[in-house]
């Protein structure tokens, strides 16, 4: 019943900047956290930035001021503002929320997206 609907991946050179977005639909109560990770090649899937629903915000190490993270609630979305991108930041970016469904949100799931891939040339 809930989707996580990413867009926003493609191709681009050394330097440049990419957008992301996450589209969270269904019979959604109310979305905790949201996030998203990322998966290179041969490489476990590791934090690129999460959000609260009250905007607090974390990125992973790696990110160093490169990244930034928002969320529009009213729209059930997170983005992803990347930029100074790296070839070492190729990879499939995943979508990641905590969502409540059903009778006053009693339900509490993990939610992921297909993935959407970035590739990052020299």
């Amino acid at each position: 019943q809930v989707q996580l609907v990413e867009s926003g991946g493609g191709l681009v050179q050394a330097g440049g900047s990419l957008r992301l977005s996450c589209a969270a639909s269904g019979t959604i109560f109310s979305i905790n956290a949201m996030g998203w990770y990322r998966q290179a090649r041969g490489k476990q899937r590791e934090l690129v930035a999460g959000i609260t629903s009250g905007g607090r915000t974390n990125y992973g190490d790696f990110v160093k001021g490169r990244f930034i993270i928002s969320r529009d609630n009213a729209k059930n979305t997170v983005y992803l503002q990347m930029n100074s991108l790296k070839p070492e930041d190729t990879a499939v970016y995943y979508c990641n929320a905590d969502i409540r469904t059903g009778i006053r949100g009693v339900v509490r799931d993990d939610y992921w997206g297909q993935g959407t891939p970035v590739t990052v040339s020299s």
